[in-house]
């Protein structure tokens, strides 16, 4: 039975040889020994010894891919959501047992020194989780992959709940953090804002020159990210800005302020992750951030290239650069200002270079969420990507009227509208490929988001299914159940995902349904002892536990949830002796610190939480927790243990979602609508074993231009009930006017239009788990056909379909 995954070379190290280099370090660096040694002081020497292994591994990779002139990706990103790296490289380099026996050795716990490294929060939810899973992914599969993005000093906000009001706190992660880091100061490059252009003409060649600008110089420091029985690791690198130089004859001058202003400007650039825009200074330093990144990385890029092949002539050929997201997009005018000003191409040349070059991930279906900036903050802060990009649209307009001759049509296709720059509309224009991150997600850009652009250049739009790096939140975190696949059907899927589907087998094996039972469980008492220990609440783990844990967005309809417990708890008030199968509503999520309405909604749920306990007896019944601080390391420990998945957006909105996957991995039963990947899980699992309800996107399309909120409002009157709590003082003694006024009257995400369907989804899903046998067998049957959505597959696809990389 057993299915031993192949090793692409000998151990990493030896449990003796590893001791013996950490006793070394140890005592080099910290002059302490095993048995005095701190644990912050541990987890150091042990990270060091870890990213001197990656960092050997990859530049043995590198040497062997250049060798062979190999095709490299880079993978542009505003945000890498790493989480903790230490204990993912442990596993992925097949150390465990190594590094597991060598502390226990000397008398130490390694669960005590994974604790110590702090969550690298360099993003903001599912966009900056994902980038992080194609570098574990590319590595894992044996592509040559760099990633870029910022050092940001302070990441996410830490979150923190006061009277459930969402305060935020600096993230500092870097004192712990950067022992993950290596310092690249040599390699730094300079970027340059502000300033005024001057053109000139010299023997019938022209050139623009940008004077009186501010630099800054990019410093890079790398983060080494390993792959899974693999040669290869892919590489972060990550930017911080410094000032040039210091302003010498301003000082001596006695304008210090002048002179200090300049380092103060440029050190702000990468000091907080999404600094607020709803005011001027916010909008521009978050264009110098997108800016500074993009420059740094292609020049970056420009330079490594040159080094090796002494042109750009074959840059195409041998490099791709994949923008994440419309963050990057300026990496594009970057990249034919470099050829124009720097190496002398024309812009033909050029553009076909840089058209062949890069290629474009959408992840959002939504048109006000489109990126945009106005064109006088533009050509204020980048004066000349600014005229690249005017350029680059005049070329395309005139293309668009040879073709079509329809002023209306060229307009709203031109990628400068309304004196704003439409970044996506730039990223459609310049890219080879651009794909959505789920097939109903691709569809929708296609006949919605981009439908001009689309019938422009169809062959240009195709689709990848987004993808985690399951191993983290199946190998690494749910122990029961990997040991229950290993015995079922080998150790293979945790190279291959897609011999997760030899467990469909086992449908019908009632000891192994048995054994999923009582290992949900164990995973549920580990995390409410977690539970209990930070927060003092005790739950109850004979309920459900029913999980919505995500961005806060009124798009993802927290709200539709909150509506359906206050209902329950109405219910249950007037018949307290009804049966009722306990459910425990556990929400996590982090709203952006400038979006009013979430953070109305997450003091909503907290206050739900709150009035839910002062009636033990109803509360053993029907209990919700709001988790604060939501990370990538919670998220590790609440996984295994939840046995409902939420994802209730509104159908079309949804672009695909990546903690579906990695609930569905760890045997949580989705309920929820036809959005997203949701659409992709129903196909893996069928109809039996996922709970789904509401609108899909035809019927919502449908229902939109008649929508009246207020109707449904007056003729449901369980749902009127529940909105009539908002503002009745009975939640706690506190009022939602906000929420309910504004469900009563627009309901942008149709959460009442839904709100019937949704709880008979949930009447189901209390039916099905009273079921014991049912429930594990629809559980194993979400594990077993999870094996798609592994980040394995996703950037295979991309690597064999847009990027054209060969292993």
């Amino acid at each position: 039975m057993a299915n031993t995954t192949p090793k692409t070379e000998s151990k990493t190290i030896t449990k003796e040889e590893l001791k013996e280099q950490f006793i070394d370090v140890l005592h080099n660096d910290f002059q302490t020994t095993p048995d005095e040694a701190s644990d912050q002081q541990v987890y150091e020497a042990l990270t060091k010894i870890v990213v001197g292994i990656l960092k050997a591994k990859r530049r043995k990779f590198t040497v062997k891919n250049r060798s062979e002139g190999k095709k490299k990706v880079y993978y542009l990103s505003m945000e890498f959501l790493m989480g903790r790296s230490l204990k993912t490289s442990i596993y992925n380099l097949e150390m465990v047992d190594e590094t597991v026996g060598m502390l226990k050795d000397l008398g130490i716990s390694i669960n005590s020194i994974y604790e110590m490294e702090p969550d690298a929060g360099l993003g903001n939810g599912g966009l900056g989780r994902l980038a992080a899973c194609y570098l574990d992914a590319l590595a894992a599969d044996g592509y040559h992959a760099t990633g870029y993005s910022i050092l940001y000093e302070y990441g996410i906000f830490k979150q923190k709940l006061e009277d459930g009001w969402q305060t935020e706190l600096p993230d500092n992660w870097l004192p712990g953090g950067s022992a993950l880091l290596v310092a690249c100061p040599t390699q730094a490059v300079e970027v340059r804002f502000d300033g005024e252009l001057v053109e000139s003409w010299d023997n019938g060649f022209h050139s623009v020159e940008l004077k009186d600008y501010t630099s800054v110089m990019a410093i890079p420091y790398d983060m080494f990210v390993s792959g899974y029985g693999s040669e290869a690791v892919s590489k972060l690198r990550l930017w911080k800005a410094d000032v040039a130089s210091f302003g010498m004859d301003d000082f001596i001058k006695g304008n210090y302020v002048k002179a200090l202003g300049r380092n103060i400007m440029s050190q702000a650039i990468t000091k907080v992750l999404y600094p607020n825009d709803n005011h001027a200074e916010g909008k521009s330093l978050r264009l110098r951030q997108q800016y500074f990144m993009s420059a740094a990385s292609v020049a970056d890029i420009v330079n490594t290239h040159l080094n090796v092949y002494g042109t750009l002539d074959n840059l195409a050929d041998k490099v791709a650069i994949h923008i994440n997201d419309t963050h990057p997009t300026l990496a594009i005018p970057e990249l034919m200002r470099i050829m124009l000003d720097e190496c002398g191409y024309d812009w033909d040349s050029a553009w076909d270079i840089v058209t062949r070059t890069f290629a474009y991930t959408n992840h959002t279906v939504m048109p006000e969420a489109l990126e945009k900036w106005e064109c006088n903050l533009l050509k204020s802060v980048v004066p000349r990507i600014y005229s690249i990009i005017v350029e680059i649209n005049e070329r395309y307009c005139r293309k668009l009227w040879d073709m079509y001759h329809d002023e209306a049509k060229v307009t709203h296709m031109s990628i400068i509208e309304k004196n704003m720059v439409k970044m996506a509309t730039l990223c459609v224009h310049a890219s080879h490929h651009v794909n959505g991150v789920a097939k109903i997600h691709s569809e929708i850009i296609k006949r919605e988001t981009f439908k001009d652009e689309y019938a422009y250049t169809p062959e240009k739009f195709t689709n990848v299914t987004n993808g985690i790096a399951y191993r983290r939140w199946l190998y690494q975190s749910n122990e029961g159940l990997t040991k229950l696949l290993k015995d079922s059907i080998g150790d293979g899927f945790l190279r291959d995902a897609s011999e997760l589907e030899k467990f469909r087998a086992f449908a019908d094996d009632k000891a192994v349904l048995e054994q999923l039972t009582a290992i949900k469980k164990q995973n549920k008492e580990r995390f409410a002892k977690y539970v209990k220990n930070r927060y003092g609440v005790v739950l109850n783990t004979e309920s459900i536990f029913d999980c919505q844990v995500k961005r806060l967005h009124e798009y993802k309809r927290q709200q539709l949830n909150a509506l359906n417990i206050i209902a329950e708890y109405n219910y249950l008030r007037s018949n307290p002796d009804a049966p009722f199968v306990p459910k425990t509503y556990i929400f996590a999520a982090k709203a952006a610190p400038g979006y009013y309405m979430a953070k109305q909604i997450i003091k909503l749920i907290w206050n739900i939480s709150q009035e839910l306990k002062k009636d033990k007896r109803l509360n053993e019944k029907l209990n919700v927790i709001f988790m604060e601080d939501y990370c990538v390391s919670l998220s590790e420990i609440l996984m295994p243990a939840a046995d409902i998945s939420e994802q209730i957006s509104l159908a079309g909105t949804e672009a695909s979602g990546t903690g579906n996957m990695k609930l569905m991995i760890n045997g949580a039963i989705t309920l929820g609508t036809l959005d997203g990947a949701n659409v992709e899980i129903f196909e893996q699992v069928g109809a039996d074993n996922i709970l789904l309800f509401g609108m899909n996107v035809d019927e919502v399309e449908r229902a939109k231009p008649g929508y009246r909120p207020i109707d449904i409002y007056n003729n449901n009157g369980v749902l009127k009930g529940a909105v009539d709590m908002l503002t009745s003082g009975g939640l706690n003694g506190e009022y939602f006017g906000e929420i309910a006024n504004s469900l009563k009257s627009t309901d942008t995400y149709m959460a009442f239009a839904d709100f019937d369907s949704y709880r008979d989804a949930q009447r189901r899903a209390s039916e099905s788990y009273t079921d014991a046998e049912k429930w594990s067998r629809m559980s194993l049957m979400n594990i077993s056909g999870a094996g798609i959505f592994s980040a394995d597959r996703a950037v295979d696809e991309y690597a064999r379909y847009i990027w054209q990389l060969t292993k």
